[in-house]
């Protein structure tokens, strides 16, 4: 079986934070050695856990990213 242990995303929590989608995609990817689109739908999972969480750090919803 091919599946990669559940690992926090926190390493681009700043990144996500920030709103730099592109380099939160690029840091998932590389520090987790997930494929692009594991990186694309593990940083939509953890926005959604961040934005939860901390609800005034963000000022635009996902579809505005």
């Amino acid at each position: 079986m091919n599946e990669k242990p559940a690992v926090p995303l926190t390493v681009a929590d700043s990144e996500i934070l920030a709103g730099r989608t592109i380099s939160a995609i690029k840091t998932i990817h590389e520090h987790l050695g997930r494929s692009l689109q594991e990186a694309v739908l593990a940083y939509h999972d953890r926005w959604e856990v961040l934005r939860r969480e901390q609800p005034d750090a963000f000022a635009e919803a996902l579809d505005d990213h």
